[in-house]
């Protein structure tokens, strides 16, 4: 039960504390708190959860303990609560609602539905109102309004995509030999997921199943560009502070999903760089911050009339313990393999020509390693003095102009037995340099990334060549997001990406499993085009690649369901009939009095259309946006079979 329903609850035992009319007398309450009323401090200290609020327990000698009364965490709680609220002053006040204003911004808060990626659109938008601002709904939870809100959910809608179509699904695959490759309990889930709903609630029903068990967390997050221009999918034109609290609400359960050898990759650019980074250094610890990569998107740079163009992004990298990560080589591309081939009997990784130095490695330039290599062909013998029967050999090129050798002569020397070759091919004798396996695999990334396939451009491209079509904004190249996936994970490791959008993430992991491994995906996104861009292109590559499936769930919404209808409305009269919906179905938010909102009901009709979308959301209880896994038998919320069947199977409720 509610804090504020035990408070209620024993507060009206005390007659003097109630009106003529029924409701309470809060400046009554306030000052017998301030005199520490015998009747009042009995009434709070007959209930466990009360005297654990309101009092702290202070130990005497180690076996008899006082309490204190916490009187100004009691006056601050009874200011702050609508339903002791006897003086209305103001439009929110008169329909129930004190949540807000200053006594919020004190509280410990949870954001929780917020612009682009918490909120759906106000309506379909097309190229001529593109730049159209969106309208959305900002609500703040404080600490003790979270009840149900992020408990486990019931899925609804759980379908399964193969290449072949799609099929309805009531249990997931568990595939016991792969869990044991990722060290994981036998029973994990092992399909790749995408599930629709509020990225913030998907994560905290996730946790139960997927706890310590992600390799690697993608993310890229809405920007906070404060862009006057919204395009379709982002709306990056948050409110700072709201921004930073929206971020750091997600990051710290995303930290318990990770495994203690995972790490988060967060994709920013420089509006909120800085920023992001000391939150982040708070949940996952600076000392644990492995870099900040920079992305090279935009070669020539996007304009600015003032300042600098824009030639690039960053990632924000992470490691939830940066002592026990390791990372992979980028490899190298199919060009190069090719020119990497083994098979020289002596199991030289590439024949390079040694006298190739470098495209500026001129005799002028570095006169010091332009000298004669003497090679007998005859008895394989090698000389830097000249003697009969042997040729010499200089780093002169096929155009006649004098370079360098790679190494100076002693260093030519050391590494002559077991890293020089000499090859005659045509008559004409050259030297070639064994290389290094490291070189085979690749090297590390440093921390800039550029190559051309990472600009914007590549991916709207390969979004277009998917769907036929350019349907989503600023999409991430599915070549860089595949270089971070080949970085931070191994072929069987699981990949979570909580801001899907458009599937990149999901598209890099199945076309990296085509060439090895069985990577699993997980993606979370709120907004409706999941449906018409997500989904529909993680299918189109499963189909180009015949290869993969994965399970598409929906968290089954209840309130958000009534503000999606909000959202919608075009005009005051269909937004009372949705309040009419509302009185009869919904859960409202427990501060509202009815009868308060009818007496107002024609200011309400007075004011803006948007600001009436704003207060009619506000009158729905958040904990109730979405069907909770403790109240799927009540038959208030119409779960089916189907839904119970899918919902109990993932969280293994047997």
């Amino acid at each position: 039960m509610k804090l504020y329903e035990e408070l209620l609850r024993q507060l009206i035992k005390e007659p003097n504390f109630v009106s003529d009319n029924g409701e309470l007398k809060k400046w009554v309450i306030a000052d017998k708190a301030r005199n520490y009323d015998e009747g009042l401090l009995s009434l709070l200290l007959e209930n466990d959860d009360l005297e654990k609020a309101f009092f702290k327990k202070i130990n005497i000698d180690g076996t008899n303990h006082s309490l204190v009364f916490l009187l100004e965490k009691f006056l601050v709680f009874i200011e702050e609560k609508s339903y002791l609220d006897d003086s209305f002053t103001n439009y929110r006040n008169k329909i129930g609602l004190t949540i807000g204003g200053r006594y919020l911004n004190q509280r410990n808060e949870v954001e929780l539905v917020w612009p682009y990626k918490d909120c759906v659109l106000e309506g379909g938008q097309t190229k001529e109102d593109q730049k159209r601002p969106e309208i959305f709904f900002n609500q703040t939870l404080a600490h003790d309004e979270i009840t149900q809100l992020l408990d486990s959910k019931v899925f609804t809608n759980a379908k399964r995509f193969k290449a072949d179509g799609a099929c309805t699904v009531s249990a997931f695959n568990r595939d016991a030999e792969l869990n044991i490759k990722r060290g994981l309990p036998a029973d994990t889930i092992t399909d790749n997921l995408v599930i629709k709903g509020n990225n913030l609630i998907a994560l905290h029903s996730l946790k139960k199943e997927f706890a310590g068990k992600v390799k690697l967390i993608y993310i890229d997050p809405p920007y906070n560009t404060q862009s006057a221009a919204n395009t379709f999918a982002y709306n990056n034109n948050f409110n700072h502070s709201s921004w930073l609290t929206f971020m750091k609400n997600r990051l710290d359960v995303s930290r318990q999903l990770l495994k203690e050898n995972g790490t988060i990759w967060i994709a920013i650019d420089h509006y909120e760089l800085f920023y992001l980074g000391i939150i982040a250094d708070e949940i996952f610890g600076r000392d644990n911050r492995m870099g900040v990569i920079t992305v090279v998107n935009n070669p020539g740079g996007r304009q600015d009339e003032k300042f600098f163009p824009t030639a690039n992004e960053f990632m924000l990298v992470y490691a939830k313990n940066i002592e026990n990560v390791t990372l992979n080589t980028l490899g190298i591309d199919d060009k190069k393999k090719k020119q990497y081939q083994r098979g020289d009997e002596l199991g030289f990784f590439k024949l390079r020509g040694f006298r190739r130095s470098g495209n500026n490695s001129l005799r002028s330039q570095r006169p010091g390693l332009f000298y004669p290599i003497f090679y007998n062909d005859e008895t394989k013998a090698v000389s830097l003095e000249m003697q009969d029967g042997f040729e010499c050999i200089l780093p002169i090129d096929e155009s006649g102009t004098e370079r360098c050798w790679r190494w100076g002569k002693d260093t030519f020397l050391e590494k002559l037995e077991d890293y020089i070759l000499f090859k005659k091919v045509n008559g004409k004798t050259d030297i070639y340099v064994k290389e290094r396996e490291t070189d085979y695999l690749g090297e590390k990334p440093k921390t800039v990334w550029n190559k051309p396939e990472y600009t914007g451009q590549t991916g709207t491209s390969e979004i277009k060549k998917l769907l036929g079509e350019k349907c989503f904004s600023y999409p991430k190249s599915v070549f860089a997001v595949k270089d971070v996936v080949k970085v931070a994970t191994n072929s069987n490791d699981i990949i979570l990406d909580f801001f899907a959008g458009s599937g990149t993430t999901a598209h890099a992991v199945l076309d990296l499993n085509l060439l090895e491994g069985d990577r699993q995906f997980i993606l979370c996104e709120q907004m409706d085009y999941v449906e018409n861009i997500t989904v529909k292109r993680v299918k189109k590559v499963i189909e180009k690649n015949n290869q993969g499936n994965f399970v598409y769930l929906e968290l089954k919404k209840y309130n958000q369901a009534f503000i999606e209808q909000i959202e919608d409305a075009e005009n005051t009269e269909r937004l009372l009939a949705i309040w009419e919906l509302m009185k009869e179905k919904s859960f409202l938010d427990y501060n509202v009095d009815i009868k308060k909102q009818e007496e107002h009901i024609n200011e309400f009709k007075l004011l803006e259309l948007q600001e009436q979308k704003r207060l009619l959301s506000e009158l729905l209880d958040k904990n109730q946006l979405y069907v909770n896994v403790s109240e799927m038998d009540d038959e208030r919320f119409e779960t089916t079979d189907d839904e119970r069947a899918i919902t109990n199977d993932f969280y293994k409720n047997r």
